[in-house]
């Protein structure tokens, strides 16, 4: 099977859609994420694949917490605001309503809700960086359904 021919099964695979926010005051970014999946219960375990080459992926790595806020149906201005990324000290949060965890990262008030996390660990995945994180706290603050991406390749975003 060639690497063609798996494009179109991969990108089926469904993934939730999160805005990870790392950082403090002036340094503190967020980026889209949609590669996340719970990874563990005894203690409650995520992982998160970020594209290798990214300053986040450095932060990550450096074991900097960061929140992933969730992104319920319909919030399509969290994906217009944060899908085209943001270079280093570049405000990243205007005209989006925050407020900052016990770590200082920033949490986005009108997310579906948010997990604290802290990076534990890394493996390269070719082109990206998955990393396990724990999950230290969270709060779902809404009741919508948590929107989804179904990809028609599996070959990019």
């Amino acid at each position: 099977m060639s690497a063609t021919d798996l494009q179109a099964p991969l990108g089926r695979v469904p993934s939730g859609i999160f805005i990870l926010t790392i950082g403090t005051g002036e340094r503190a970014t967020g980026m889209l994420a949609s590669w996340v999946m719970q990874a563990g219960f005894e203690p409650p375990m995520v992982s998160v694949a970020v594209k290798q080459g990214r300053y986040v992926s450095e932060w990550l790595t450096e074991g900097e917490p960061f929140v992933l806020n969730m992104v319920g149906e319909g919030q399509k201005q969290f994906l217009k605001h944060f899908a085209k990324g943001f270079e280093p000290n570049t405000p990243a949060f205007e005209g989006m309503a925050t407020k900052t965890c016990r770590t200082g990262v920033p949490m986005l008030t009108e997310a579906l809700g948010y997990l604290e996390c802290e990076p534990a660990g890394h493996v390269d995945s070719g082109d990206h960086r998955v990393f396990l994180a724990r999950v230290v706290r969270g709060n779902l603050v809404g009741d919508m359904q948590p929107m989804v991406h179904v990809r028609k390749s599996g070959a990019n975003y």
